[in-house]
């Protein structure tokens, strides 16, 4: 099992989740972090740290296609280990619909 980022961390992009990963498994891109799913070592330490409710565990359903997209940018992003600022939309656009359609495209790629 791992961790991964969900959409709820597009154009919010709270880093609350990265001082308490021991593996330091999260990557930074513009709009969202992802987790890499062959580091994260399945402790939990961030999930209740996302003020965005964006992190969960990829045993939920439909999962397959954001533990993917979280493998496919931790290979592309570089590492992220410690806390930045969010967003300046972040708190606006926190639970927004239809981010995933609107920041990624397979032309672009999120953040990209």
């Amino acid at each position: 099992m791992t961790y991964v980022v969900t959409d709820n961390c597009i154009a919010c992009k709270y880093t609350d989740c990265v001082e308490v990963c021991p593996v330091d498994c999260f990557y930074e891109g513009e709009n969202m972090l992802v987790i890499h799913p062959d580091e994260c070592i399945d402790c939990g330490v961030c999930e209740p740290e996302c003020p965005a409710d964006a992190i969960r565990p990829d045993t939920e359903p439909a999962m397959e296609t954001w533990v993917e997209l979280n493998r496919k940018y931790a290979e592309l992003w570089p590492v992220l280990t410690v806390r930045k600022d969010p967003l300046p939309e972040a708190e606006a656009r926190d639970g927004e619909t239809g981010k995933l359609e609107t920041y990624f495209s397979e032309a672009a790629g999120p953040g990209n």
